[in-house]
């Protein structure tokens, strides 16, 4: 089930997004501002192509430079979180106010299986004791392939990677 963002978080984002930019002395353009709301009105992870046609076929009127010189801003002001499903391929997904989750990744149908253990985050803080580190953030891709071989067939066919499913 797709969420958006609470109109609230996105008030919030762009505040931030705002202020980043002016103490960086970049321009406030309305369509990085675009770029932002694409990313928090939706849920789940796009690739940069994804979000330019979302876009475009909204009838806004974006590069495609605009889009990626946007995420890699979003990306530093820690709007925006980048992950890497695949060799090649960046999947972005928005990260404030949001859950830390980590990822299962099928290797056949490259399906992407979000999912969320507090667990993970007490190993996370036994390290930091352990190691006298401060983590600041985590990135957790479990690799394998579906038991459930024909829709695993069905999606490799399809081209339908990316499933946000969080209990």
């Amino acid at each position: 089930m797709a969420h958006q963002a609470p109109e609230e978080t996105i008030q919030l984002v762009k505040e931030i997004f705002r202020t980043y930019l002016k103490e960086r002395n970049q321009r406030q353009t309305p369509e990085r501002f675009m770029v932002l709301e694409e990313i928090y009105r939706s849920d789940g992870h796009y690739d940069a192509d994804d979000i330019f046609f979302n876009m475009k076929n909204a009838g806004t009127r974006v590069s495609r430079a605009t889009v990626y010189n946007t995420l890699d801003l979003l990306i530093e002001c820690g709007l925006v979180q980048r992950q890497q499903f695949g060799k090649n391929q960046y999947y972005y997904e928005r990260s404030y106010a949001y859950q830390q989750h980590d990822h299962m990744i099928c290797k056949e149908c490259g399906v992407v299986i979000e999912f969320c253990d507090p667990r993970i985050l007490e190993i996370q803080k036994l390290m930091e004791e352990i190691h006298d580190f401060n983590i600041e953030a985590h990135s957790l891709h479990l690799i394998g392939t579906c038991n459930n071989v024909e829709e695993c067939q069905r999606r490799k066919q399809s081209g339908d990677k990316i499933k946000s499913l969080k209990n």
